[in-house]
């Protein structure tokens, strides 16, 4: 009388694999279990019927999220003088379904194929995502649900704003619907899952690594950590005019911090890969992911036009006073290298926003060094490290001059000194 197929599945008794069969029918097409019957359509019924209808109930209710019930009917029917339990279950219009206890990854969340069903990956529950909610990444639901907000919080804290519930579900942090947090909530949480990477080259190629760092946590977290570590590589050169030192750092602190801040709150995070900084000895390279916004030019950017990506992230950096105000990050950018005669290069592809800042200081220091300065320069560069034997053999002088020289580029902070006695070397300086 009954046979197992697609969209019916034959249950002996209630038991906790019965949410998953559930969960499978409403991230799929829908489908009919039906309790009491033996996997070849034997009727065997259910004993206690009205204990079973409660514990089915209570697994509905409590087990799977989201709410699924209003796309189950459960009903009695009586076969043979044996009582059984038909639960129809409709397509849901929430997906992905999940077991609450696992939240929405693959141990959680089943579909059906065939007559039976299977754990789905993590790309499977996007695009599940995607389809149901119809809309864009940063309202789409969180795959991570266990979240924490203490470096949200305070940020919020720090500028008197209220951040409770009611925030978090306006700013868009939580769904209005079903009080789950956003793609928005996951990206300023703690456990966001994106994150910026950032190396330390010697020269001007990657052929060799001086340092490099990954940064994580919340947005606010990466966006200060990051500029932080910039700025230990930002270094302030001093020029003697006259009577007058004019001190002049490698970058406009304000350059940095609306590149960066670009970086954070345009980029396509639909994309799992980090956003990436890159620090020469004569330029800064950050490379987001995305591209330009349909629509947008490289032009149209230079003349302030801005159609934020990520709008809700955009508004929470505004209302943090963060950003001034839309659109303007990028010409005050540029503003800041106004009197400068090489100027920042913005760069894109279909899938790549690139922004490079030129170091300010970079061809004056080098012009204003000496010709044995800049020897010297190039040894270190080259070797990595040397001694005063090396210039004394380079420049073919004395161990007083090749001493004097080394000292130069100390005071110039162009070289660091290592060590003590015969273990004295010299290094290109980092600040």
């Amino acid at each position: 009388m009954f046979e197992e197929s697609e969209i019916l599945e034959l249950k002996r008794e209630v038991t906790e694999d019965l949410k998953k069969e559930i969960i499978a029918f409403g991230n799929t097409q829908g489908g009919t279990i039906i309790i009491g019957v033996e996997d070849d359509g034997t009727i065997i019924g259910v004993g206690d019927i009205d204990t079973e209808m409660n514990r089915v109930t209570n697994m509905i209710r409590d087990a799977i999220r989201p709410d699924l019930t209003m796309f189950i009917n459960m009903k009695i029917e009586e076969y043979d003088n044996q009582k059984i339990i038909r639960l129809e279950i409709q397509s849901g219009e929430r997906k992905p379904y999940y077991i609450a206890s696992k939240g929405m990854k693959p141990s959680g969340v089943y579909v059906r194929q065939g007559n039976s069903i299977a754990p789905v990956s993590e790309e499977q529950i996007r695009k599940l995502i995607k389809e149901s909610d119809g809309s864009g990444y940063e309202m789409l639901r969180s795959l991570n649900q266990d979240l924490t907000f203490d470096r949200c919080r305070n940020e919020f804290q720090k500028r008197k704003i209220p951040f409770e519930k009611a925030q978090m579900k306006s700013l868009g942090l939580i769904g209005y619907e079903d009080g789950l947090y956003t793609n928005v909530g996951m990206l300023l949480s703690d456990q966001a899952s994106h994150t910026i990477k950032a190396a330390i080259f010697q020269g001007e190629t990657k052929s060799i690594f001086r340092d490099r760092k990954e940064f994580t946590g919340s947005l606010f977290k990466q966006l200060e950590d990051v500029y932080g570590y910039i700025d230990i590589y930002n270094r302030t050169h001093a020029k003697i005019k006259g009577l007058y030192r004019e001190d002049k750092r490698d970058y406009p602190e304000v350059a940095i911090r609306e590149t960066l801040l670009n970086a954070i709150i345009h980029r396509e995070y639909s994309f799992s890969g980090s956003t990436l900084i890159s620090i020469f000895d004569n330029r800064i390279e950050f490379v987001s992911l995305g591209g330009l916004v349909a629509g947008i030019t490289v032009d149209d950017i230079a003349h302030g036009i801005s159609v934020s990506r990520n709008e809700r992230i955009a508004n929470v950096f505004y209302r943090l006073e963060l950003v001034e105000a839309y659109g303007t990050g990028i010409g005050k950018v540029f503003e800041s290298y106004e009197s400068e005669r090489i100027k920042p290069l913005i760069e894109v592809s279909d899938n790549v926003f690139k922004m490079t800042l030129v170091n300010r200081n970079y061809n004056i220091i080098e012009n204003d060094l000496t010709p044995n300065q800049q020897a010297v320069l190039s040894l270190v560069n080259r070797n990595g490290k040397i001694t005063r034997k090396d210039v004394e053999e380079l420049l073919g002088m004395s161990q007083t001059m090749a001493g004097r020289i080394l000292k130069q580029l100390i005071d110039m902070e162009m070289l660091i000194r290592k060590g003590k006695a015969a273990k004295t070397v010299y290094l290109k300086s980092n600040v």
